[in-house]
């Protein structure tokens, strides 16, 4: 609990660090690029399908006639656009976390090992690509839970639950891989998964629901999808601050457990007449 707490409130520190801060707007530049070429392109067309879907759709046509009973008729036009924005989202908040552990996270590490762990030695047990590999295949178990879950979504309570779950197994599937990439032999990293797995998936999931808040507010009110050219690239910058956070916190902990691990004395067999034996 104590290594939980402490490597919380240094993560929050560090967050103030110009280097983090930095950091946090290169994946935000990359998704603002890549959002405003998607929408430029496909904006206009996709608000027209969903459009006609809306139309033809006996379950949607019945909230929108319940829309203009209620003297509400002008929002049937927002409801394409939002229908867009709550469906992109997800995906663009997966991206950003492949970005992020692709550009952010070794460099974060970097930051938290050079101040704080300058001593700890450096055994290269995953090369780049293997953790490349390794966020990709995450990112792409998570892409297909959200599209398992999301017929869950409409039952109220699971809409709050089912998202940030899913972003902190992601989270801690891949920060905690990447914290420990370069410092940590293969069996040390496999011995501090074992080892520390409930606080790590505890992790992930807190930042789950810190990644989750955006799209809370979001659903708090319908003019937003009016400000979609100013809320999405906002929205993609504090979910890059909430990963850059995790990735602080998953870089204190996991390394201030992998250095205790190698301060652990560890106990070896010894023979018949009290002699250690080889490993």
């Amino acid at each position: 609990m104590s290594l939980f707490l402490d490597s919380f409130w240094r993560a929050v520190a560090y967050c103030l660090h110009p280097r983090v801060i930095g950091l946090s707007l290169l994946p935000l530049v990359l998704m603002v690029l890549l959002a405003a070429g998607l929408g430029y392109v496909y904006w206009d067309d996709a608000v027209n399908t969903v459009f006609m879907l809306i139309e033809s759709s006996d379950g949607l046509a019945t909230v929108t006639r319940w829309l203009q009973d209620m003297g509400m008729g002008g929002l049937k036009n927002a409801l394409a656009p939002l229908l867009i924005i709550f469906a992109v989202t997800p995906v663009l908040v997966v991206l950003v976390l492949f970005f992020v552990a692709l550009l952010m996270s070794p460099a974060i590490v970097r930051l938290v090992s050079r101040r704080r762990f300058p001593a700890l030695e450096r055994k290269e047990g995953a090369s780049f690509a293997r953790a490349a590999a390794w966020s990709l295949g995450s990112t792409l178990l998570a892409l297909l839970a959200l599209v398992i879950s999301v017929p869950l979504w409409l039952i109220p309570p699971l809409i709050l639950v089912l998202p940030p779950l899913i972003w902190g197994w992601l989270t801690y599937r891949v920060m905690a891989f990447d914290a420990l990439a370069d410092h940590a032999s293969g069996e040390e990293r496999r011995q501090v998964f074992r080892q520390h797995r409930g606080w790590l998936l505890l992790i992930g999931i807190a930042t789950g629901y810190l990644g989750a808040a955006p799209s809370i507010v979001w659903a708090s009110g319908w003019f937003f999808a009016a400000a979609f050219p100013i809320l999405i690239p906002a929205a993609i910058w504090i979910y890059t601050l909430v990963f850059a956070f995790s990735s602080l916190w998953f870089a204190h902990y996991c390394l201030a457990a992998l250095a205790q691990l190698r301060a652990t004395p560890t106990v070896r067999a010894i023979d018949a007449y009290g002699k250690p034996l080889a490993p």
